[in-house]
């Protein structure tokens, strides 16, 4: 994957924080690949689950192959990104012994970036069958912060009940659906348009996207 210069980040301050990020197989990983490499940048520490169904998404969609093995895929995403070591980890789905698969280590802060519906579900209803959607339980059980990206089109009544009793629960439900009242010009664009919004709800500084109601200042002769 290419990652073009209009994509690169500026930022005048580097908080010290942790963010447990997950791909799941829905369509649309540039979204969360965006926010990995916005989240890097910042020197926010990422906890990254990728599930099979991710992997096969960032192969179809973006022609990168993902290494399986949780350790070279780190050392491949760092080398992709230019970030330091430390600020990366990822975990495979069987990694319980992971800082995430506990409420005494976890970060208190998760998205789920693209989150397939069946990942909705599953967290919806407690199941934990992998480290995805265990560390979803722990965000939920502990009072932390959960985003939720969904991408799915049209959405039964059956997402739209496991989207909702998950909002009841205190998760946050941000649909991958980009607006265009900034007049986007590139895919670019509409992918930063989701990603700023994130970074608010993070509390993170962002300049992808002006905020509503401010104009550019422009000078005066």
């Amino acid at each position: 994957m290419h990652v073009s210069d209009d994509l690169k980040v500026q930022h005048n301050v580097s908080p010290k924080r942790e963010v447990t990020l997950a791909f799941t197989g829905a369509s649309g990983a540039l979204y969360g690949w965006r926010l990995l490499q916005v989240l890097l940048s910042l020197e926010v520490k990422v906890h990254l689950l990728i599930s099979s169904a991710a992997k096969v998404v960032f192969a179809t969609e973006h022609d990168l192959k993902l290494n399986g093995n949780p350790q070279a895929c780190q050392a491949q995403l760092v080398e992709i990104f230019g970030c330091a070591p430390h600020l990366l980890a990822v975990y495979g789905k069987d990694d319980w012994f992971s800082p995430v698969a506990s409420g005494s280590a976890a970060p208190k802060t998760m998205v789920i970036c693209p989150c397939s519906t069946g990942t909705v579900a599953a967290i919806a209803h407690g199941m934990s069958d992998n480290l995805i959607e265990r560390a979803a339980d722990v965000v939920l059980k502990e009072k932390g912060q959960l985003i939720l990206v969904p991408r799915e089109a049209p959405l039964s009544a059956l997402h739209l009940e496991n989207l909702l009793a998950l909002a009841r629960l205190g998760a946050t439900i941000m649909p991958a659906a980009p607006g265009f009242y900034h007049q986007p010009k590139t895919i670019e664009d509409l992918i930063d348009f989701i990603v700023a919004r994130l970074l608010d709800h993070l509390g993170l500084p962002q300049q992808l996207m002006p905020r509503w109601g401010y104009q550019p200042q422009t000078t005066k002769d």
